[in-house]
């Protein structure tokens, strides 16, 4: 059965053993009128999906019963619509969470996913932190997302969809890949990155790869650095940081292990050898000016004792 009639100006778009369950606050004004999900062509919701890799294509909110061949469902916590979630009153949640686990223990789906914190404080009257709950509603995990709404706005692109990859990543139950990145330092300070892209943004990354079966870490990244930016013969520098964190972008991994080591040279200027779109020298404040994995790499260098 490919929906569920509601009391809703939006209908439910449920069927059993989903992979995901995607809990809304409720229906805006747009929404209602489309008789669609996160209609509101200013919400990130439909973008977020396709570039975290939770659907194969970019749906459009028209589309959303088609979510349920990806294995996706979409309800809301309240079913009133408002002209803004600010709108609501605490009787619009009456009954929230136990049509929740209703939905659970019919339906089954793997994971329930709320897009924002009021939507998960409306229904259990608690705030959560984002991400993976502690909190299972039978054997049901929950996770709760940034909202994507044009009124959440103080939270950027980037952020949304770091959550939406990690959502992602977890869901997908595949195996973790290790990869072994150098931040590569100049005589004058300088870091060495490498810009990739796709239709949703750029950022900037430290070249290295993943690290292959019996290889140790310096075995790894001598072969990267040689075929990403024509680096060899250089001194392996301490371990700076290990990140671990959760992604779909790898094809067969769901999750990651980064370390990254420091790696100092002088007067390096490397050929175009990677398949990245640029390869650039940045200062410690040029940083600041574009979007770095993890995002907080300027902070991470600033603060490495070795640096």
């Amino acid at each position: 059965m490919p929906g569920t009639d509601t009391p809703s100006d939006v209908p439910d778009v449920l069927a059993p053993d989903l992979r995901i369950v995607f809990v809304g606050i409720n229906p805006g004004r747009v929404s209602a009128a489309a008789r669609a999900h996160f209609a509101n062509p200013r919400n990130d919701f439909w973008r977020l999906l396709a570039a975290a890799r939770l659907t194969s294509r970019l749906y459009e909110p028209a589309e959303q019963f088609s979510l349920l061949e990806e294995g996706i469902g979409v309800t809301n916590a309240a079913y009133r619509t408002t002209p803004g979630s600010s709108d609501l009153r605490r009787g619009d949640f009456a009954g929230s969470a136990e049509r929740l686990e209703r939905i659970v223990h019919e339906l089954r789906p793997r994971w329930l996913a709320f897009v924002g914190k009021e939507a998960y404080r409306g229904a259990f009257g608690t705030r959560p932190e984002l991400g993976l709950q502690r909190q299972m509603l039978g054997d049901t995990k929950l996770f709760v997302l940034p909202s994507t709404s044009p009124a959440n706005a103080a939270v950027p692109w980037d952020e949304r969809l770091r959550w939406f990859r990690e959502l992602a990543g977890r869901e997908s139950g595949l195996p973790e890949r290790t990869t072994i990145r150098a931040a590569v330092v100049d005589e004058r300070g300088r870091i060495l990155l490498l810009r990739y892209g796709d239709e949703y943004g750029d950022w900037w990354v430290t070249p290295g790869g993943g690290r292959e079966a019996g290889e140790a870490d310096e075995q790894t990244l001598r072969r990267e650095l040689e075929e990403e930016i024509g680096l060899v013969g250089f001194d392996l520098g301490p371990l700076l940081w290990e990140l671990k964190g959760w992604t779909p972008q790898e094809p067969g991994f769901g999750s990651f292990l980064s370390r990254v080591y420091l790696v100092r040279v002088d007067r390096f200027e490397p050929p175009h050898l990677t398949e990245a779109h640029e390869v650039r020298w940045f200062s410690p404040a040029d940083l600041m000016t574009v979007s770095t994995r993890p995002p907080d790499l300027a902070e991470r260098l600033s603060s490495a004792s070795d640096w």
